[in-house]
């Protein structure tokens, strides 16, 4: 990822305010630099080359930078360009969530603005309210600490996975707040600072970002050639390094919704078994194929023990629902459960209790999600095609979202742009571990009602007659003086 686009990840929302465009620019490259995210002396791209990236004039950029310079945060100076002042200015607190547009909107949502962000249920079923009126009553007589999860859950959890054709036992499951939990205690057992992690590109941002903030060093691998071949080549590397870690998303990916066939899944895990490489199967959205029928998870496939299985009830339930799981050979799940307790003595109780009741009626509340998110899909691709034919939606074959080609342009610059129009989308850029592919992509969730997908659609369609209108304005002629 280049400066300039970790720059632009950092801007996230800046332009979605009320006011003037460079006092709202302004105030965000204000907070950026005041953070420590901009540290002193860090170069800002010139005027026009951002004013390009964010789809704004080039007055916009050379006013917020003049009025940053006049405050003392930024010094100009021709033939060396814009850069932040040499000044005693706070540490970063981060260097992750903040450089990520999705993550950036959750912990700061923007007003009055529809958020394509985040791919999750957004409202909660009345199957969940009913669990947890009945999980109040299995309340476990005990201090209520349980690192590895309470034995109800692990138990229901392993039946779960039994259903599906992978025998498991209850040793063989961890509790945890969420499947981005999961990654993240997988991250900190597998990968030191230096590690090669190999995934795949397209990929969830979220795995993405835990590993980097590991120290991990990112393979992105073809999407295509996984699913064709099962095997994590990376790109344009003829001698691989050995990775500690692979991670992939085989059954409704994130974000193009594609399922990886059993000979694929067959070739993968011959391959990790094989080259002796820890493989993350997030099986997180694995629930939502709109066929209904699930493919076995990657496990189901192994003989040894390097295939990791996260899981949660995030995507099939709500996303507040923050209970998940891993599963995987004991060993593995007692090492966990020791470092886990170092940070987290143990998760929600009740939360677990309740998702034990929805496990073992998972084929009742998946039925009913399934039904909602299948005519959301069919709604989202009916209007991307009437009035937004250059677009290409296709159809998928599960999870929450589509994965949108732009006929032309840069993703990144128009995602800038819908903000004015009341919808944020996450550009293609977001899903590349190496932040510099899909700049024609965008990742559109359907997990929204339909009304409020046709409102979201009209604000795209607008936002994009203003992005071409503005890539065919001529520009002005320059006086020379």
């Amino acid at each position: 990822m280049t400066e300039e686009d970790r720059l632009v990840g950092w801007l996230g929302r800046w332009a979605s305010g009320r006011g003037p465009l460079y006092l709202l620019l302004a105030a965000r490259l204000r907070g950026l630099i005041d953070d420590g995210l901009l540290a002193p002396g860090s170069p800002l791209p010139p005027d026009r080359v951002l004013a390009r990236r964010l789809a704004v004039g080039r007055g916009t950029v050379v006013s917020a930078y003049e009025l940053l310079q006049q405050e003392g945060r930024l010094v100009r100076r021709q033939g060396s360009g814009t850069r932040v002042a040499e000044a005693e200015l706070p540490v970063s607190r981060s260097s992750g969530a903040g450089a990520n547009p999705l993550l950036l909107h959750v912990l700061d949502p923007p007003d009055g603005v529809t958020l394509l962000t985040c791919a999750a249920p957004v409202e909660p079923p009345p199957e969940l309210v009913e669990a947890y009126r009945e999980a109040a009553t299995r309340l476990p007589r005990d201090i209520g600490y349980h690192p590895a999860g309470l034995p109800e859950f692990r138990q229901a959890v392993a039946r779960h996975f039994t259903r599906l054709g992978l025998p498991t036992e209850p040793g063989e499951i961890l509790a945890t707040n969420g499947g981005q939990q999961a990654i993240s205690l997988l991250a900190s057992q597998f990968v030191s600072p230096g590690d090669t992690v190999r995934m795949e590109s397209p990929t969830y941002t979220g795995a993405a970002e835990i590993l980097l903030d590991a120290g991990a060093r990112i393979d992105a691998c073809d999407l295509d050639e996984l699913h064709e071949w099962g095997v994590l080549s990376p790109r344009g590397r003829s001698a691989p390094v050995r990775p500690a870690l692979a991670y992939t998303i085989p059954t409704a990916h994130n974000p193009t919704g594609r399922v990886m066939p059993p000979l694929a899944r067959r070739r993968l895990v011959a391959w990790a078994e094989e080259a002796d490489v820890p493989v993350i199967d997030d099986a997180v959205p694995a629930e939502l194929c709109f066929d209904g029928e699930r493919p076995l998870p990657l496990a189901a496939y192994a003989r040894g023990e390097q295939v990791l299985t996260v899981g949660s009830l995030s995507k099939l339930v709500w996303g507040g629902l923050r209970v998940g799981w891993i599963r995987a050979a004991v060993p593995v799940i007692s090492r966990l459960a020791r470092r886990r307790a170092i940070h987290d003595l143990g998760g929600d109780a009740i939360g677990q209790l309740a998702a034990v009741i929805l496990l073992d009626r998972a084929d009742e509340v998946r039925r009913a999600r399934l039904a909602v998110l299948k005519r959301r899909h069919d709604h989202l691709v009916s209007l991307l095609r009437e009035h937004l034919p250059e677009w290409s939606a296709q159809p998928v074959a599960g999870g929450q979202t589509l994965w949108v080609r732009l006929p032309r342009g840069d993703a990144g610059a128009f995602a800038q742009l819908t903000a004015r129009h009341g919808v944020a989308v996450p550009p293609g850029t977001a899903f590349d571990p190496a932040g510099t592919g899909y700049e024609v992509m965008l990742r559109l969730p359907f997990v929204h009602p339909e009304d409020e997908l046709t409102r979201c659609v009209e604000g795209l369609r607008s936002a994009w007659h203003d992005y071409n209108g503005s890539r065919r304005r001529p520009a002005l002629p320059t006086l020379v003086v």
